[in-house]
């Protein structure tokens, strides 16, 4: 295998090993099967064995036959374990057995969803099941948001689209939410902190919207190893739940290696090592040359472009056209036409941020490469899980998530390499490689009840339906402490706002419009520019867009942006017009922003739009006080003394 070769030739090339500090071995392991669950469905039965299952893994077994009990269930095993079944199953047998049943699958990205999407309708169309599987987001186009309102049996779509789109508009719903049955929320570890925070107040309007229409869905979650898997879920729903985790775990597993990479030191009197970029593209070469696919993380989209455009340089012209950037900014098409690459083998490798770490069937990968540790424990193992995830049983490669079957030894290698970055905590982890391979990964916290956001989400369910006076949007295991509804002194704080009014018992919304609108689940705002380059034709072609938070940083005119490898000077920015007119150029440096001392990045955002402004309205062009007092700094792009394409060191261009 062309795994196998790269391996034997790293662990030959004696430049390679000096930096190695720890090479770690996980041998092959069998599957543990089960047989099919007593009470599903015969249709789906036959289904699965006409794709060759006629076993499930023990955990899928052990979850869908507490789903078909009627449990909440959260699913938290590995990557490439087959999650995926392990609500599908329940979810269609509940649809087979009760002819208006309805199911509301959530995902936090858009491009999730669309993953889903085709292994659904594929088991569905096998189980002879018109269930009309449909994606709703804000890609859908107007022309068909009604049918799939009316028609659709199973809907996916985001938490964004459910509390602005969804929820707000519940009569036009009606049908959904009498017949809701099933609620599955897959990668349930990234509703943490704030977001997560949002989401369950999101998931507290959602059961009363169902329990006002006589509806009480049953909850099937799904996560990668966190630490506190049942605690998360119940905090998200607020109802107990079944949980089926990491030791219960009966899908295969391929021989794995894992490496850990510290790059040469350059400078011993500083004690300054060779760019993580730069060893990283290198090291992702020497792979891709031997045909093994494979991903590499960076840490910041800068630094993935930077990346991909030495790896490109490095690799012949044929070989480097089946390279791909990956990361937000990006064009919905052109990121699933990426994926799709992935899938179908003719993308070779990928270099992406963390948008690719969540569960995307991105193919056969073999190889995955961490330019620095990405923060956590749990991203390192997600990004390192990346690859290995389809094993191989005699000449046939199946998905992991319907592979069912023993796994032959020997077969299905895979590697991780992280390449440690000059930062104190890459340095510890390389020092200390244990730490990561043995450490239990990161609690996921909430605060559901925060008063910020609480509040927030009283004005929107208010907006919904009118509550009534002790009313709560707790579920059965709220308030946790027995003390009051916290609610209660908040609904009169929205009162004396002037947000809601009370009358005959019930608060009402008092704004115009809905408040979910004004109120973003993220950190960033939805609201975007676009970036536009001339085609061939010389015709505007959007190849891209930018939050606007990012603009100032990285839009302003005479920037040079990078998209996909490639070049381009920021010829006009249009604020007010949301589109940045770029040209693609060839030139060999880059820019980036350097925040003078003592100013804040939001203070300095700040001072550019009022300057662009000030100048527009005077009359003098559209030249950015940042471009002109020298804080956007100019970084080479040539190659330097230590061997990489204008990156000298990790501090210089991934900040």
């Amino acid at each position: 295998m062309a795994i196998e070769s790269v391996l034997q030739s790293l662990r030959l090339d004696p430049g390679f090993m000096s930096n190695v500090v720890r090479w770690e071995r996980t041998p092959a392991r069998a599957a543990r099967m089960a047989g099919m669950p007593a009470g599903l469905h015969g249709q789906l039965v036959r289904a699965l064995a006409a794709r060759g299952v006629t076993e499930l893994y023990a955990h899928q077994a052990q979850a869908v036959e507490a789903a078909l009990a009627g449990r909440n269930v959260v699913v938290a095993t590995p990557a490439a374990s087959g999650k995926t079944l392990c609500y599908n199953l329940p979810v269609l047998h509940q649809l087979l057995t009760d002819g208006r049943g309805r199911a509301l699958y959530l995902f936090p990205t858009k491009a999730l969803a669309h993953d889903q999407l085709a292994e659904l309708s594929d088991l569905a169309t096998v189980a002879e099941m018109r269930v009309n599987p449909a994606a709703y987001d804000g890609d859908t186009p107007s022309s068909r948001r009604a049918k799939i309102r009316d028609t659709s049996r199973i809907i996916l779509t985001n938490p964004d689209m459910l509390h602005m789109g969804i929820l707000p508009q519940h009569p036009r719903w009606a049908a959904l939410f009498a017949s809701l049955r099933v609620v599955v929320i897959d990668e349930m570890h990234v509703y943490r902190g704030v977001f997560g925070s949002h989401v369950a107040n999101v998931l507290r309007r959602l059961q009363r919207i169902c329990r006002f229409y006589g509806a009480e869905p049953q909850f099937i979650l799904a996560s990668a190893t966190i630490a506190n898997p049942t605690e998360l879920a119940e905090r998200l729903i607020e109802a107990p739940v079944t949980l089926i985790g990491p030791e219960q775990n009966g899908a295969p597993q391929g021989e794995r290696h894992t490496i850990f990479y510290n790059p040469p030191i350059v400078d011993p009197d500083l004690g300054i090592r060779r760019s993580s970029v730069s060893e990283s593209a290198e090291l992702a070469a020497r792979f891709i040359r031997h045909d093994v696919q494979t991903i590499v993380f960076g840490q910041a989209r800068l630094a993935t472009e930077l990346l991909l455009a030495q790896l490109r340089d490095s690799l012949p012209r044929e070989v480097a056209k089946r390279l791909r950037g990956y990361r937000g900014g990006y064009l919905p098409s052109t990121r699933r036409e990426i994926e799709q690459g992935l899938r179908g083998g003719q993308v070779r490798g990928v270099v992406a941020t963390n948008a690719l770490e969540l569960g995307i069937d991105i193919g056969e990968l073999e190889a995955a490469i961490l330019v620095g540790y990405p923060g956590s424990v749990a991203s390192a193992r997600q990004q390192m899980g990346r690859a290995g995830r389809r094993v191989r049983r005699g000449v046939e490669t199946l998905h992991a998530s319907s592979l069912q079957g023993g796994l032959q030894p020997g077969t299905g290698a895979s590697v991780a390499v992280l390449v440690a970055g000059g930062a104190p905590l890459d340095q510890y982890i390389v020092s200390h490689p244990r730490w990561l391979l043995e450490r239990s990964p990161e609690h996921a916290r909430i605060n559901p009840d925060n008063e910020v956001i609480l509040a927030a989400h009283l004005a929107c369910a208010a907006a919904e339906l009118p509550l009534r006076q002790g009313e709560t949007l707790h579920g059965e295991l709220r308030p946790r402490d027995g003390g009051e509804d916290p609610a209660a002194d908040l609904l009169e704080d929205l009162v004396a706002a002037g947000q809601l009014y009370a009358a005959g018992g019930r608060y009402y919304w008092a704004g115009d419009g809905s408040p979910a609108q004004l109120l973003s689940l993220r950190s960033s705002g939805a609201d975007r520019i676009v970036i536009q380059a001339r085609d061939a034709a010389g015709q505007p072609a959007t190849i891209g867009e930018l939050d606007r938070e990012s603009v100032p940083l990285l839009l302003y005119e005479g920037a040079i942006y990078l998209h996909e490898g490639v070049s381009y000077v920021v010829e006009r920015l249009d604020w007010e017009g949301g589109v940045a007119t770029v040209r693609a150029v060839e030139v060999d440096f880059y820019t980036r922003p350097v925040i003078a001392e003592k100013v804040t990045v939001l203070q300095e955002r700040l001072k550019i739009e009022d300057e662009r402004l000030r100048l527009r309205k005077r009359g003098r062009g559209t030249r950015t006080r940042a471009q002109n007092d020298g804080r956007w700094k100019t970084e080479d792009r040539r190659p330097s003394g230590t061997g990489g394409r204008g990156i000298s060191g990790d501090g210089a261009t991934c900040a």
